[in-house]
């Protein structure tokens, strides 16, 4: 039997590999300056997620590092295996400036420009003092811990959002409202559906101001407040499920550099095998897009849910008379 064909790198891997070959041989040097995500986009001619996706492998295998005022650059842990000259071993940087202070909102909407990019672990205190031209000491005076951070980031991207008062006119058009204004919010920051916590809710204005809202729009129908936080809980949940769904296919593609497209396309053989083979007659009649309308399967799984609670109202109204 012949051996399998080996699979190829996956074109973030091979960009790594051509930058780390040009680390070790000394071509770039601790401290130089290395191609900005958007330039190895050019480059290289890949997507600006596979560039992405290079970028944080490069540093965290600790070949490269942020720095303030020069951007990303060379690691100076590379400095053992290949020493340099005297002449270019303290290379002077130019230390970040601003203008004005920072504050809080420079802060979190540097560390969600970041997030929204890269993704939540690229977000370190060290990255963002790099990014703001600051001091890493001076982040903390606005937030203490990187926790606090990506909680401080999920209530600034929650109030994004305007929620009306007092909404629209019964109780299904204001659920619907809110989880989709909530799916919004998590289509542009996929990051978001990992910051809030079901068993540790952040307790920040935003967030809860989301809550209380949901709370509002079930008010008056005669439930006990435990099936109302519940109630809202599973709303959002059903948002965040789909969410994870929809971060996680971004992931893939900056893993692998490969389309979802691309992938079906290389499914097709085996995919046809196993549909023609009469084994999954039902399977064999599914749209090849139906599963991956991550936008369809919100809406119906909103749909249904709100079925379901319409039930439980009914049923209810049935005993109480």
């Amino acid at each position: 039997m012949p051996s399998p064909t080996p699979r190829p790198d996956p074109p973030y891997r091979r960009i790594v590999e051509e930058i780390r070959g040009r680390i070790l041989t000394g071509d770039l040097r601790p401290g130089d300056r290395i191609p900005s995500v958007r330039q190895i986009a050019q480059r290289w001619g890949v997507a600006v997620a596979t560039a992405t996706r290079a970028m944080a492998t490069l540093r965290d295998n600790g070949l490269v590092e942020a720095t303030v005022g020069s951007g990303t650059v060379v690691s100076n842990h590379t400095r053992r295996k290949h020493p340099v000259g005297p002449a270019e071993s303290h290379r002077p940087r130019q230390a970040g400036t601003r203008k004005q202070p920072l504050s809080r909102k420079h802060v979190l909407r540097a560390a969600i420009a970041i997030a929204d990019v890269e993704g939540l672990d690229a977000v370190s205190m060290r990255r963002l003092a790099a990014d703001l031209g600051a001091g890493p000491m001076s982040l903390y005076r606005h937030v203490a811990t990187k926790d606090e951070l990506v909680t401080q980031m999920a209530d600034e991207v929650f109030g994004e959002s305007e929620l009306p008062d007092p909404g629209p006119p019964g109780w299904r058009a204001k659920l619907e409202l809110i989880a989709r204004q909530q799916w919004e919010l998590c289509r542009r920051h996929l990051w978001l559906p990992r910051a809030v916590s079901f068993t540790r809710p952040a307790l920040v204005p935003n967030v809860m101001a989301h809550t209380e809202w949901t709370l509002r729009a079930l008010d008056g129908l005669g439930l006990p407040v435990t099936t109302r936080i519940r109630e809202a809980l599973t709303l959002h949940g059903l948002v965040v499920t789909v969410a994870l769904s929809m971060a996680a296919e971004v992931e893939s593609e900056q893993e692998t550099g490969v389309t979802l497209d691309g992938w079906r396309l290389a499914q097709q053989k085996r995919a046809d095998q196993l549909l023609d083979s009469g084994r999954f007659p039902l399977l064999a009649t599914v749209p090849t897009e139906a599963a991956s309308d991550l936008s369809g399967l919100f809406e119906y799984g909103l749909a249904r849910h709100l079925d379901g609670f319409a039930t439980l109202l009914e049923d209810q109204a049935r005993t109480q008379s």
